[in-house]
């Protein structure tokens, strides 16, 4: 076989300790790419693919991206789920004989990525590690560029799901049971567009990751961080450190603390009532504009617009935590000048978080440390202002909040106030900060004016008339003389070279500035950046204040978002309750109203409790308005529990814990599901998790199959959730069957209502108002004339429903009894009773068919038939 060449073979080398990325080695100014590596990436990246010479008999593949533009190249593999690993040159080439050292100075994954360009401002990049054994599970999730650090452990496997919706992960990390778990990997995937994969066993060991745990949090043992209470949280833990140690090849000294929590802090929001309820995207687009999130977003911090993401994503369950919040937002809107200013203040100030990152990964640049520097000038006037704010929050934030002045001062010392980005280039530091630098610059900008000065004195000193200072690049400067004048030369005088008509000299003093000037230009770059990085360093020491401080200015500017919105909207603001009542008045959509112009949003009142008001059953057409009225129930109470202000004319909340909806369904084709299948799993999903606290939205239940069978399974739904003893949760229930309004009267806690209509001859309005009662009749000829079907159609239709009647349904609907009695329903229960098995499958079973020939399995089968007639 043909010998690599030695830069071949440092390539085979450093690619066989990374086989699972795609290795971008620095060759001068591009990273190259070879063999598999660059067919990949010309395919992926769309870039030509050459060959190079490496001492083998056929060109090796080959592939290239400038340096300097490599953020472009490299988050686009990243954000197709590869890996990459970043092989820099850590010599200097000019001093160096031979092959000049490379090592991976870091692997990039999608959840590591710090790229500007492949990040969101407003949300998290999170990395999230799953450790599963024995059907327990522990969950930690990062975000690199922000040093935001939790973990947790669950027991059910649909919890973790829940976990992985809420956070949204670019990527996953797990072990190999997680894989196996159950979870369908492939749906998470599709949904989220999240990169999985199984990391080595080792990852997880108990040990390593306790030491990887106390070595990053600079702990003695694990009691201080909280994770006694997470056994399984602290494996995770450990195994994502341990990943990120390996990857990001750094200190990472921005993650600085842990925080574990358990998901019943938080009201639990499964993935599907999340697309539902469209809370930080639309279901359609994915977009911002048109969420919840899009109304409630004010903020003018990249760090708020995080906050208030993750508050929307985690609504609160702890009432003192919610009333806290509430007492802020009064403050807030009833100072509105005050508030105003802060968020004037609040304006200028950029992303502190993931600043302090490019601290941290040493990648900040000069201009970053003046977007520093802009950003905590601001933080004193805030602080002032805060004072007139009296609540117990905002007091506190004020408390928290380090103006932090001296690194401030520290930056308006040092950095100049239009640097250039590289940081070793010069032009960086102010006059004044470092006399050895301004030293330098005044060597590189005064140079000749020193020289002519030192010719000036010598000439004075010594008589010589033609004594001058010259320059060579072989000698360097130097006093040149005359042979008229050699009787003149002072003792001191150094000489360097004779000539036939002159002679050179030199002084230790001409030597000195020699050198200041010759080594100006280089050693001021050096000691530029030597100044900066000692700058950065001292900023990595007060890491922990700039983050704290970051923190308070994220919460600050998500309460003055909220007040803002709700003095704008007109929001109030709730009461709260812990005996389940939930009585909303004139309550208003969020988003829809805002969609809408003069006030022609129809507000509607909602009223739940525990006992006689459990379950409402809503009817009405299609288009009326019902799956706006049961959204907007959930968003009020889902907005109360965050801390904000509702769209309603008063609102008493009671707490709940759990939020599931149910409303509208699509075929899964691609795991062979239908229609009735996705939306009875989804039913079995609330029906088996669902507590008596919590709240239901539930949209045409059992339409996606017959009239019977829907209509069945729709009434014994209504009966399960109604029944205290087996559920008993508040429900907002709207469906097509009117023969489900026979339950009012026949369970105490099922009330009707419907949407008013109006009939004008064939034509009907909605008026969208929730009115008691139930309707008498779907009004789907009506309304399918409306959304323009041919008159044709419609005329035929009503002949056809003239001749039909559903009285038959209604009589039967009538007769039918309540079940009164807790029951396992076997539609929802894997384990219901077993039916009893005939006789016969016993001796089937034991029967060997396949030694039969098809005569013998033909008489077999016409035995059993004689015996079953028999029997009948």
């Amino acid at each position: 076989m043909a010998k690599l060449t030695p830069m071949m073979e440092q390539y085979m080398a450093i690619k066989e300790q990374n086989q699972d990325c795609i290795l971008f080695y620095r060759l001068g100014d591009f990273y190259e790419m070879f063999f598999d590596d660059a067919l990949t990436a010309s395919r992926e990246l769309e870039i030509t693919l050459t060959g190079k010479n490496c001492g083998m008999e056929e060109r090796a593949p080959m592939c290239g991206v400038p340096f300097h533009a490599v953020d472009s190249y490299l988050n686009k593999l990243v954000e197709k789920g590869y890996k990459v690993a970043i092989c820099e040159q850590v010599e200097d080439p000019k001093q160096t004989k031979g092959i000049v050292k490379r090592e991976v100075i870091r692997i990039v994954t999608p959840g590591t990525n710090i790229s500007q360009q492949s990040l969101e401002d407003e949300k998290n990049n999170y990395l999230m590690c799953i450790f599963c054994s024995d059907d327990s599970f522990g969950l930690s999730v990062v975000d690199v560029t922000t040093g935001d650090f939790r973990t947790t452990s669950m027991d059910e496997l649909h919890k973790v799901v829940d976990e992985i919706f809420k956070f949204a992960p670019a990527e996953i990390i797990c072990n190999d049971a997680f894989m196996i778990s159950g979870v369908d990997i492939e749906f998470i995937k599709d949904k989220l567009g999240v990169s999985v994969s199984n990391i080595d066993h080792y990852y997880f060991d108990e040990e390593q990751g306790e030491a990887a745990i106390k070595s990053q949090f600079h702990v003695g043992n694990l009691n201080g961080l909280g994770l006694s209470d997470h056994p399984m949280g602290k494996i995770a833990t450990g195994a994502l450190l341990l990943y990120l140690h390996e990857t990001q090849k750094n200190a990472l000294n921005h993650l600085m603390s842990v925080s574990p929590y358990e998901t019943s802090e938080y009201m639990i929001i499964d993935s599907s009532s999340r697309r539902n309820l469209e809370l930080c995207e639309t279901l359609r687009d994915k977009k911002k504009k048109g969420s919840l999130l899009g109304v409630l977003d004010k903020t003018k911090t990249a760090m708020g617009a995080r906050l208030l993401r993750s508050m929307i994503e985690q609504p609160l369950i702890d009432r003192v935590k919610i009333e806290e919040r509430y007492d802020a937002l009064t403050s807030l809107t009833k100072q509105a000048i005050a508030r105003e200013e802060i968020r004037e203040y609040l304006n200028p100030v950029y992303d502190l978080e993931r600043l302090m990152t490019k601290v941290s990964y040493q990648t900040i640049n000069p201009r970053d440390m003046i977007a520093l520097k802009v950003s905590l000038q601001w933080l004193p006037p805030i602080k002032t202002i805060l004072e007139e704010c009296g609540d117990s929050l905002l007091s506190g934030l004020r408390e928290d909040l380090d103006t932090l002045e001296d690194v401030a001062g520290l930056l308006e010392d040092a950095i100049l106030e239009e640097p250039p980005i590289a940081v070793k280039e010069g032009g960086i530091i102010k006059d004044g900060f470092s006399e050895q630098i301004d030293q330098l610059k005044r060597a590189k900008t005064d140079g000749k004016q020193w020289l002519m000065q030192l010719e000036e004195r010598e000439r004075r000193a010594t008589g010589i008339k033609t004594l001058k200072v010259k320059f060579n690049k072989v000698f360097g400067y130097y006093l040149d003389v005359t042979n008229s004048y050699k009787d003149k030369v002072p003792e001191h005088y150094i000489r360097k070279q004779t000539l036939t008509n002159s002679e050179r000299y030199t002084t230790e003093e001409l030597n000195k500035l020699a050198d200041t000037i010759l080594g100006a230009e280089d050693r001021l770059c050096a000691l530029e950046y030597e100044t900066f990085a000692s700058i950065r360093e001292t900023l990595a020491g007060e890491m922990e204040r700039i983050k704290k401080t970051a923190g308070v200015i994220a919460y600050l500017d998500v309460l003055c978002s909220l007040a803002c919105v709700a003095e704008q909207n007109g929001y109030v603001r709730p009461k709260l309750n812990t005996k389940g009542l939930i009585d909303i008045k004139e309550g208003r959509h969020p988003v829809v109203e805002q969609m809408m112009s003069n006030d022609m949003f129809i507000s509607n009142d909602t009223y739940l409790d525990s006992k006689r008001h459990r379950v409402s059953i809503i009817t009405g057409p299609n288009m009326a308005g019902k799956s706006t009225y049961m959204r907007q129930s959930a968003l009020i109470v889902l907005m109360a529990q965050i801390g904000s202000f509702v769209p309603a004319q008063k609102a008493n909340i009671g707490i709940v814990d759990r939020i599931f909806t149910r409303v509208g369904a699509s075929d899964d084709l691609a795991s062979g599901q239908s229609t009735f299948m996705v939306e009875m799993s989804e039913v079995a999903n609330i029906l088996r998790n669902a507590t008596k606290d919590s709240l239901l939205i539930l949209d045409e239940i059992g339409r996606g199959t017959s009239t019977y069978d829907g209509l069945s399974i729709a009434w014994a739904v209504v009966e399960y959730i109604s029944n205290p003893k087996l559920l008993g949760a508040k429900t907002l229930f709207a469906t097509h069957y009117h023969e489900l309004t026979e339950l009012e009267g026949k369970i105490g806690s099922v009330n009707n209502y419907c949407i008013a209509v109006k009939e004008q001859g064939d034509n009907i309005v909605f008026l969208r108002k929730i009115v008691k009662g139930g309707a008498d009749k779907s009004y789907g000829i009506q309304v399918a004339k409306l959304a323009g079907v041919p008159d044709m159609v419609i005329q035929r239709a009503k002949e056809i429903v003239s001749e039909l009647s559903d009285s038959d349904i209604v009589s039967q609907a009538q007769k039918i009894q309540v079940s009164s009695e807790p029951q396992q329903l076997s539609l929802f229960a894997n384990d219901s009773e077993p039916m009893m098995e005939h006789p016969f499958m016993a001796e089937i079973r034991k029967k060997d068919l396949s030694s039969m020939t098809p005569l013998e399995a033909l008489n077999y089968l016409y035995i059993l038939q004689n015996r079953l007639r028999e029997e009948e």
